[in-house]
């Protein structure tokens, strides 16, 4: 059996195999999506696959639209090459059910896999024409927080962006510049109102995505290459619309059970690749049953229904707060602590830290205990609910392949939101102080006994991707495990950076209660294991 447009017409052979095929004619949405055009999607990667495609093929199925997602891709193509057009732009999605089962299914609302880049005029040509029309609605994202920065750490805008400003709207590269050109397209095709929707997993989102497409647009104007009347246009919300989202879904990197359960189905051709962008990405997509997706609404030009998807449409005040939720109390902040004390005590697996009964416990402080007494309610769903299905059903779910070394990947840039937000909730509220908190200076006393690379027995271990690991190793030169006064001195002007915690940690009464925590998870082999215990069983 192959996944195209020639190998499902054999219905029977994927009855059997127990995978649900589309039930909506694909060559008629094909031909829709080509004559009118409503969405445009950039970033071909998983979560868009396996969540936002399927999205759609729900109003396919039902008959509430008629076209697709044309899917672009700015940075990888091998995706669109090796992933989208062997396999006719289709994909097999995997949910990975609790109980052990597997749910399948083809995915195949998009239209078309383009490369959003003038390395490919062709495809250029076709992203253009799709931006003229006046039928498209919005246009989303999911190319990662990384994918809307124009500048490094200290400001200075990278070369290639720089590069990007000087060349114009012909010659550009970046994903904003890429955006900002096809805007321009639109804007000179006559101006009609569209929604520029990201819908990746970061605070103030559409927040983001509009002031690096702007900035671009403010740059090229400068130069001469646009007049000052587009600018005014893209920042006319009635014109263009930026609107926030929230999204929640996990969908992991391609699992080998899941890879070896298709081949003994029949299914072939499902090996995953590694891009030459180092992607590691299948023909199939794993994913969680638990998916979230909050949007903002405003759209100038309308929108398809997602809300018979199961979409949340709401105002940016409940984008933001349920935003706020899950990254500051229900999901996030537990996330983090699994990540740095999962590594510590040797896990490769989220579900089965979720066994350990220390740090299940850990988690359940964080969240219950210490995050829910200053939860930000959204109130269209609870928290309460929502943190009860992340620690009960979502984290020990055995068949997603999460680990703690990804999650633990650029941590220093997640920690001021995950914890500093409850820190300053605390400092803020007329009943509770930050001194009060006990098990979220835990999870940073553990971040920065995990900085050291050396795990609870005493074995150097990894410590994973984080543009600041290097300046934080630097500063903890000569903090040493099994050496607990070592640390004395070193950690003060750490804990005491408001822009590393969000809050001086220090000047909030928490930093000898950490300093006082790193000194026993350095106590010894063992200690971090032993810490925990102590501070859990009081």
């Amino acid at each position: 059996m192959k996944l195209n447009d020639v190998g499902i017409q054999s219905k029977t052979d994927w009855e059997k195999a127990n995978v649900a095929l589309p039930d909506f004619d694909r060559a008629q949405m094909k031909a829709e999506t080509q004559a009118a055009p409503t969405w445009v999607h950039f970033g071909a990667g998983n979560i868009f696959r396996g969540f936002i495609a399927r999205l759609q093929q729900t109003l396919l199925q039902e008959g509430l639209v008629t076209g697709g997602i044309v899917a672009a891709d700015t940075f990888d193509f091998d995706i669109i090459d090796k992933i989208y057009e062997p396999f006719d732009d289709m994909t097999l999605l995997v949910t990975l059910q609790p109980d052990g089962s597997m749910k399948k299914e083809v995915v195949a609302s998009v239209a078309k896999g383009l490369r959003a880049s003038f390395a490919y005029p062709a495809d250029m040509e076709a992203l253009r024409r799709i931006f003229a029309s006046a039928s498209l609605q919005m246009v989303s994202f999911t190319i990662t927080e990384k994918g809307y920065a124009l500048a490094d750490m200290n400001g200075a805008f990278f070369p290639f962006v720089t590069a990007d400003f000087e060349n114009g709207p012909e010659g550009c590269t970046h994903a904003m510049s890429l955006v900002a050109s096809l805007l321009y397209t639109r804007y000179q095709a006559g101006g009609t109102p569209m929604a520029v929707v990201s819908m990746d997993n970061c605070s103030h989102n559409g927040e983001k995505l509009k002031s690096s497409v702007v900035k671009v647009a403010e740059e090229w104007r400068s130069r001469g290459f646009v007049p000052d009347a587009f600018v005014a246009w893209l920042t006319n919300e009635e014109k263009v619309s930026f609107p926030w989202t929230m999204i929640d879904k996990i969908t992991p990197r391609p699992a080998k059970v899941v890879e070896e359960t298709l081949a003994a189905c029949g299914i072939e051709d499902m090996t995953p690749i590694v891009t030459g962008k180092n992607t590691f990405i299948a023909p199939f997509v794993n994913a969680e049953p638990s998916q979230y997706l909050v949007v903002e609404d405003r759209f100038p030009n309308g929108r398809p229904p997602l809300e018979r998807a199961g979409v949340y449409f709401a105002s940016r005040q409940t984008v933001n707060d349920t935003e706020r939720m899950k990254v500051t109390t229900c999901l996030n902040p537990l996330h983090t602590a699994l990540a740095v004390y999962g590594c510590l005590l040797g896990y490769d697996s989220i579900a089965a830290e979720m066994r350990d009964p220390a740090l299940k416990a850990l988690v359940e402080k964080i969240g219950y205990v210490e995050g829910m007494p200053v939860v930000t309610n959204p109130k269209i769903f609870d928290p309460k609910d929502f943190i009860r299905e992340v620690i009960e059903v979502r984290l020990p779910n055995p068949f997603i392949p999460d680990t703690p070394q990804r999650i633990a990947t650029d941590t220093s840039q997640k920690i001021p939101i995950r914890f500093g937000e409850t820190i300053k909730a605390y400092a803020a509220h007329a009943d509770l102080q930050p001194s009060d908190l006990t098990f979220i200076p835990l999870a940073i006393a553990g971040w920065l006994r995990y900085l050291l690379a050396i795990d609870d027995d005493g074995k150097p271990m990894a410590c994973s991707s984080d543009p600041m690991l290097a300046d934080l190793q630097a500063q903890l030169a000569g903090v040493t495990p099994g050496k607990a006064e070592s640390v004395s001195g070193k950690l003060a002007p750490i804990l005491s950076n408001p822009l590393l915690f969000g809050v001086d940690l220090a000047a909030v009464g928490l930093g000898s209660k950490i300093e006082d925590m790193v000194k026993q998870l350095l106590s010894g082999k063992g200690a971090v294991r032993a810490t925990l215990q102590r501070y859990l069983h009081n």
